[in-house]
């Protein structure tokens, strides 16, 4: 059966451009985990022959896995001794011109997201942005995408920098035995950065002008009603469901607050109601007002609940992400307040307060949720980041003598890896038994650091990878676009780039560099010349997208919280695609010149 061809490739290089096409599909149209979807394709490569047992399990024991996975645990050491915090505290300004607040603060996190996961970087970097937007008078919208870019240009500037690179750099080793050093890409990547961040600058027009989500809550007033109840009230000594307070129309009672101050959120349906208690409602203020004549309350002489922080109420923004098991429900049809010991206070979406009882509003990605956590809630449980995502800057770390050390471990590891002293996947493993003995971390932060999905992504691309090279799917696509594009190297390498480019903006970026590596491959290898140049052109290709916000997680990151629309990143976007495509090309043809092949 394998051995039937039909339009060039045999049963199993069909079976493999299913399979491609099944992942991109899925992950286009679906919420299914990203893990889950690229395990299917390893299974179903397994089962259906197309890769033995070996290949089908490589992905887990390849050396760009290994190191991505102890790379986690050096970033860990690096949170939890307050290295980041300090980096950031101590780079960013009050510079007086927009375009100078552009630069200051895209530099910084480019040099961070050159070691460090882009995504931790830009998580880390949000609410800074939003509170340092505020003192120079400026929308955060107008900062959060160079934000975003910032990340994805320095982190093309080392292998260690984003997966792409080192799931390309290990596949180039495994053909070629030439291992690529920490740095090959600083060079190339330095001056896409450079243009990029001058791109930005001259386009910062494009920039959109957004009104911050959280801005809709500003105003308790206009979402909460708060009453009292009086001591002969009727319902003194019933719990909050024999009141009937359970499930009112039109909003829901978020908190009751104790005559002695005790703050009592979630409010459980067996809660006792109590006399002198102070009951926050939060919804449609028109009908929470007919629950004083109702309930025969007591309209509150002063409002007590505030978005102010404070001690005795814990108030999280969050924001749905693309990808969300929330979308398309609402909370109260979800169970999610009572799994995660929170209430939904309000919603907004695209920075306004959605004006209609919070619990029955149909979710989307990008909204904005004000919610009052208990001290049960886990702000990190990996269910609850899956469905929505926290932005807590009030968690800085202690700054201290392990700042030094943990920062001194990250500067021998790159150091070691890039005077070829030893390989970098040694280099990790040293630097993450470091941050162990150091005490930088302990054991169970470490684990905790680890992304398993990310992990389970990167090991089922590689694996996507193999079987387009093994099926010769990269070896006739090879030839079609040297058919295309002729023998001009420049001109092959950039009609790759384009696609790859095109792809890396509708799935991750480590997929796409695992599918077109064998392309890119074949390609160079077919005109005669050494792939090298070809790898790094392709390393700043599939990090190169700018267009859509599903191109990057750090653009899922900064979407909510800088109240954009999938449009407002289109506009800047497209241009900054072509900008750095451009540069790309020219700077690697001139950096790494063509050589033919021995």
């Amino acid at each position: 059966m394998e051995n039937i061809v039909f339009l060039g490739f045999n049963l199993h290089a069909w079976i493999t451009i299913a399979t491609v096409l099944g992942v991109f599909s899925v992950l286009l149209f679906t919420r299914i985990r990203a893990d889950l979807v690229f395990v299917s394709a390893m299974f179903i490569l397994l089962v259906t022959g197309v890769l033995s047992e070996a290949d089908a399990f490589s992905g887990f024991s390849n050396s760009s896995t290994v190191v991505v996975g102890v790379l986690f645990v050096v970033v860990a050491g690096l949170m939890h001794t307050g290295v980041l915090h300090w980096i950031v505290k101590n780079l960013l300004g009050q510079p007086k011109r927009y375009s100078g607040s552009i630069a200051r603060l895209m530099l910084p996190v480019a040099g961070l997201s050159s070691f460090l996961s882009n995504t931790t970087v830009v998580a880390l970097f949000v609410d800074i942005v939003k509170m340092w937007s505020k003192k120079l008078g400026i929308s955060p919208s107008k900062l959060l995408i160079p934000l975003s870019y910032a990340s994805g240009m320095g982190g093309i500037c080392t292998l260690i920098g984003t997966p792409p690179n080192l799931i390309i750099s290990g596949l180039y080793t495994q053909n070629t035995h030439h291992v690529m050093n920490v740095l090959s890409t600083t060079v190339p990547g330095l001056f896409c950065l450079a243009v990029g961040i001058l791109s930005v600058i001259a386009l910062r027009k494009l920039l959109p002008d957004r009104k911050a989500p959280e801005s809709a809550f500003e105003d308790a007033s206009e979402y909460t009603v708060e009453f009292l109840v009086p001591s002969d009230n009727p319902n003194i000594g019933k719990s909050v469901q024999e009141a009937s307070l359970s499930d009112i129309k039109g909003g829901s009672l978020i908190e009751i607050i104790r005559a002695g101050g005790e703050v009592i959120s979630p409010v459980a349906p067996e809660e006792i109601i109590m006399s002198g208690d102070r009951l926050v409602f939060a919804g449609q203020i028109e009908d929470l007002l007919d629950l004083e004549k109702s309930h025969s309350f007591a309209a509150a002489d002063r409002q007590a609940f505030s978005t102010r922080p404070e001690k005795r109420r814990n108030l999280q923004t969050a924001y749905i992400s693309f990808g969300s098991s929330l979308i398309n429900k609402t909370i109260h049809s979800s169970g999610f307040e009572r799994e995660n010991h929170m209430t939904l206070i309000a919603v907004s979406r695209k920075g306004e307060r959605i004006a209609q009882s919070p619990r029955e509003v149909v979710l989307q990605a990008g909204d904005t949720l004000l919610l009052e956590c208990s001290p049960k809630a886990d702000l990190r449980a990996a269910k609850l980041t899956r469905q929505v995502r926290f932005f807590d800057s009030g968690q800085i770390s202690n700054i201290g003598p392990k700042t030094l050390v943990s920062g001194l471990i990250m500067i021998a590891m790159v150091a070691l890896s890039a005077t070829n002293v030893l390989p970098l996947a040694s280099c990790a493993f040293l630097a993450a038994v470091a941050m162990l003995v150091f005490r930088c971390c302990n054991a169970e932060q470490a684990m905790k650091a680890v992304n398993w999905e990310v992990l389970m992504v990167f090991a089922g691309s590689v694996v996507l990878g193999l079987a387009i090279q093994k099926t010769g799917i990269a070896e006739k696509m090879a030839n079609g676009i040297l058919a295309i594009c002729g023998k001009n190297p420049i001109v092959v390498m950039a009609g790759v780039c384009l696609v790859a480019t095109f792809i890396t903006e509708f799935i991750s970026n480590t997929a796409a560099g695992a599918i077109f590596f064998p392309i890119m491959y074949q390609a160079a290898t077919a005109l005669g010349y050494d792939p090298y140049p070809f790898m790094i052109a392709l390393m700043i290709a599939v990090s190169s997208s700018f267009a859509t916000p599903i191109g990057s997680p750090t653009h899922m990151l900064v979407y909510a919280p800088g109240g954009y629309r999938f449009s407002d990143f289109i506009k800047i976007g497209v241009l900054m695609n072509i900008i750095i495509l451009a540069a790309n090309i020219f700077i690697v043809s001139v950096y790494c010149p063509f050589t033919p092949m021995n």
